[in-house]
């Protein structure tokens, strides 16, 4: 094989009078490709960037997963403060800043307590009546449970809040007024297991006890609101939330806490315009 020396050629040198390399990019995309500084890129124009997310609708569930962004911790705590009623500052102090999660999941275990504990105690009474007769379970009363308590817990205080906003009343958000009577049920949940004992004296004492504290407890967070309205007149609401939950006290007595087969243990309190009192079913 054989080598063939070829001298350089000087005219490639480069020079004042040599080859230069000419860009036919564009001077902005030229600079880019370059490293210059002169250009446009990815980071520059944003495209890596975080942008700054605005406020989001109350159609967006963004909009609502700050109201579910709370621990369970903290969820208890504000459950046991309603059972106090010496608590005066629970809007200021306990529900800041208010949630949903809890009141949502106090309701929806208040829905399933009333109905397993009654149906638990009718089981359990049918069972010592007549072993050998199969009991049937009403989940009529599961749908019962479902309509009452959510219509109270967030329909009404949705309601209230609409009202109370038209009248020029805007102290409160709706989500405080739907956590205010969320968190105000919490205390039927231990009534309505304790009411599978079999004595009715007892059982309307437990209901009194959880409809003096809910009711305190609601009037103690409303009653605020309503006094700092210019008309003197909507202080009269506390009548109207009054008489309302006394309603939902007394149901809970009829419809969950009296469901019994056997005879009835101990002396029972007859309900006014009721028929006569006898063996409790």
């Amino acid at each position: 094989m054989a080598y063939v020396a070829v001298d350089a050629d000087d005219r490639l040198e480069e020079g004042p009078d040599g080859l230069q390399f000419k860009s036919f990019l564009g001077a902005e995309q030229g600079n880019e490709a370059a490293g210059g500084n002169a250009g446009v890129g990815h980071a520059d124009r944003g495209y890596l960037q975080d942008r700054p997310k605005g406020p989001s609708g109350f159609w967006t569930l963004d909009y609502y997963q700050q109201y579910f962004d709370v621990d369970t911790k903290t969820v208890l705590r504000r459950c046991y403060a309603t059972m106090i009623p010496t608590n005066v500052d629970f809007l200021s102090v306990h529900l800041n800043p208010p949630d949903l999660y809890g009141p949502f999941w106090t309701l929806t275990t208040l829905i399933f307590a009333l109905y397993l504990s009654s149906s638990l105690a009718a089981s359990i009474s049918s069972y010592l009546s007549d072993p050998d007769e199969e009991y049937d379970y009403d989940f009529t009363l599961l749908s019962i449970a479902m309509s009452l308590v959510y219509a109270y817990g967030l329909a009404l205080p949705a309601c209230l809040w609409l009202a109370l906003r038209y009248l020029g009343v805007g102290e409160w958000s709706i989500v405080e007024a739907v956590a205010v009577w969320g968190y105000s049920q919490f205390v039927w949940i231990p009534v309505a297991v304790l009411c599978v004992i079999p004595v009715p004296l007892v059982r309307w004492v437990l209901v009194a006890v959880a409809f003096a504290l809910s009711g305190i407890f609601l009037i103690r967070n409303v009653y605020p609101i309503l006094a700092s309205a210019e008309a003197k007149a909507l202080r009269l609401v506390v009548v109207v939330i009054f008489v309302l939950h006394a309603a939902l006290a007394l149901t809970f007595k009829v419809m969950f806490f009296s469901y019994y087969v056997v005879d009835k243990i101990g002396y029972d309190i007859p309900v006014p315009g009721g028929d006569d009192p006898g063996p409790e079913r």
